[in-house]
């Protein structure tokens, strides 16, 4: 495939190395000095553009590169609540295509469908209150991470007692913590911590009075990431519409 690389920060070196390892081109790489590539030949060349930016570009990156008839792969996370429904509408009536995941590692793929199971298992048990905590590198600007709220969404949709998730807490990398814990009986806390250079950690408590039950997906590096964003294009390549991660791992 010819790739077009947009954000060359640490996900975008990682990718170009496992997509040069898997046999692609990289055709062009646009970051934030060079936004004028999205108007050249080389970019329109690509089969897909893989976005992996910030919450304030990612929207507009998608734009461009649909006005050039390029697909795109996005993992930028912090946006997508509020343009979803334009994204869908411009997959289905405009012709665009949108592989978007707030997640590209295969671990998290099975974790998501480990916690899905289990969220049905503990309907039939209402001792148990449930909690996330998700732990991230200090650069990380949206909380709690994307991760995070398609994990809480995957708990709403399955555990009958939950309505909604609710912002926990929030420990900055001073150490500082502010927010609470503390909500609704239908509602579940989701807490952040930013700390260091952690690639991403999403912990899963179910409480009760006798014991705990606890899920965690620990990533150890970016490389996850990267090769599930470059297999994610590999399928945007030869299909159409809005696309995500249950389109290529159906657990």
């Amino acid at each position: 495939m010819k790739i077009a690389l947009i954000g060359y920060g640490k996900m975008g070196k990682e990718i170009e190395k496992i997509a040069l390892s898997r046999g692609h081109e990289i055709v062009s790489i646009i970051d934030i000095d060079n936004t004028q590539d999205f108007e050249s030949e080389a970019f329109r060349s690509a089969d897909v553009a893989i976005e992996f930016t910030a919450p304030s570009v990612a929207y507009n990156n998608c734009l461009s590169a649909f006005k050039n008839g390029v697909k795109v792969v996005s993992g930028s996370t912090g946006w997508m609540n509020e343009h979803a429904d334009e994204m869908r509408r411009m997959c289905t009536e405009e012709g665009a295509t949108l592989f978007w995941s707030s997640n590209f590692s295969l671990g998290v793929a099975i974790f998501s469908a480990v916690n899905k199971y289990l969220a049905r298992i503990m309907n039939n048990f209402p001792g148990y209150d449930v909690s996330m905590v998700e732990t991230h590198h200090v650069h990380k600007l949206d909380a709690p991470s994307g991760t995070a709220i398609t994990l809480a969404e995957g708990i709403l949709e399955n555990l009958d007692r939950k309505d909604k998730w609710v912002m926990g807490t929030l420990t900055s990398p001073d150490g500082t913590v502010t927010g609470t814990t503390d909500c609704a009986a239908d509602e579940m806390p989701v807490s952040a911590i930013r700390r260091d250079e952690v690639p991403g950690i999403h912990t899963i408590t179910y409480e009760s009075e006798a014991d705990s039950i606890i899920i965690t997906h620990d990533a150890k590096n970016r490389k996850g990431f990267a090769l599930g964003a470059v297999l994610a294009a590999e399928y945007t390549a030869e299909h159409t519409g809005f696309l995500g991660m249950n389109d290529l791992f159906n657990f």
